[in-house]
């Protein structure tokens, strides 16, 4: 089902802050109201014995507020969002006129040396929420993130990226029959909104059990920096500041001319080849069922299969690996409504 932008918009208003507080604890450590401070988080040594730390930026107002936390790099090797988070910073929009805004670049720094999804420990950091305090390397990693942050925050913004090279058009992820997450989304008014269901052992899973209201944005593709794909994550973000009152009144929004488009059903189209691919259809654009997107061929200009729309919708997951196998993901297409909600 593609819900566009007739839907109707359902009011937001922000939740009242229930972490308003005058003293805010992150490891043994205090933020005061007005203050500003970077904290490490030392979890483990690399086995070289080098300490690696993880820098959690935290500026507070002097006027009470919401508690926003933006993340980033739970995957290492996705480096759009981890751009994303470090504008926030640079462009010192992190720095809010009311509540508290917490910015974590990279979550997984140990991935992002290696350029790697995982942890060292070989496991996806995000598959092992809440974690345990003397579970596995990933798993006290992420014990540690709920309990000495989480417990801080109100809101969540998360940024990724598309795996492998399969690119992922701007996105925001939420679960469906949530109005709240729905009318956020809407306020962040990323190309599109995807529902999808909350994984467990996520990080958005765990967020959502402990009542912290989370944005999931997906963009971009794997070891790589997209400006168009930096500046939606870095315009959505102000667009939610400036709706909870926190974005700083020297800081300017945009609001896009075309509303969100919701979806929740899709499909993937598969290579039924092997070969090397020809793709023609452009990432965010709508397709009509039986278009030509994509060719996969021989390399001896013997062969070519036609790849067809198998149904009218709108791309948001491209491949642009140069070779594929039979089997292998290379769209991802909504499907036609019946109904719009």
């Amino acid at each position: 089902m593609i819900l566009t932008h007739n839907c109707i918009f359902l009011c937001f208003q922000p939740t009242m802050n229930h972490h308003e507080q005058q003293n805010i604890t992150i490891l043994k450590e205090s933020i005061l109201p007005g203050d500003s401070k970077t904290i490490n988080m030392e979890i483990a040594k690399l086995h070289t014995m080098t300490k690696l730390k993880i820098p959690i930026i935290v500026e507070r107002s002097k006027f009470h507020g919401p508690t926003v936390l933006f993340t980033a790099g739970l995957h290492g090797d996705e480096i759009n969002g981890i751009e994303i988070v470090r504008q926030l910073i640079v462009q010192k929009i992190n720095k809010p006129k009311t509540g508290t805004i917490i910015c974590i670049p990279v979550i997984n720094v140990f991935g992002f040396v290696n350029q790697t999804r995982e942890f060292p420990d070989k496991r996806d950091l995000n598959r092992v929420f809440p974690g345990s305090k003397t579970g596995s390397l990933a798993s006290r990693f992420a014990h540690h993130l709920l309990k000495e942050i989480i417990p801080h925050v109100d809101y969540v913004i998360d940024f990724h990226s598309g795996g492998a090279s399969r690119f992922n058009a701007p996105q925001i992820r939420i679960v469906d029959e949530n109005p709240e997450l729905k009318a956020l989304s809407a306020i962040f008014n990323s190309p599109f909104t995807f529902y999808s269901k909350n994984i467990p052992g996520t990080f958005r899973n765990s967020c959502s059990k402990l009542g912290v209201k989370m944005l999931l944005f997906e963009g971009g593709k794997s070891v790589d920096i997209n400006h168009e794909i930096t500046q939606e994550g870095v315009e959505g973000s102000k667009r939610v500041l400036h709706h909870l009152g926190m974005l700083n009144s020297r800081k300017k929004i945009t609001i896009p001319q075309q509303k969100t488009i919701y979806i929740d059903k899709s499909t993937w189209i598969r290579a039924k080849y092997s070969g090397m691919l020809h793709g023609y259809a452009k990432i965010g654009n709508f397709v009509k069922k039986g278009q030509l997107l994509a060719l996969i061929s021989d390399p001896y200009g013997k062969i070519e299969h036609k790849v067809k729309a198998p149904n009218s919708g709108y791309i948001f997951n491209v491949n642009d690996a140069p070779i594929v196998f039979q089997g292998d993901a290379i769209y991802h297409i909504s499907c036609p409504s019946e109904e719009v909600r």
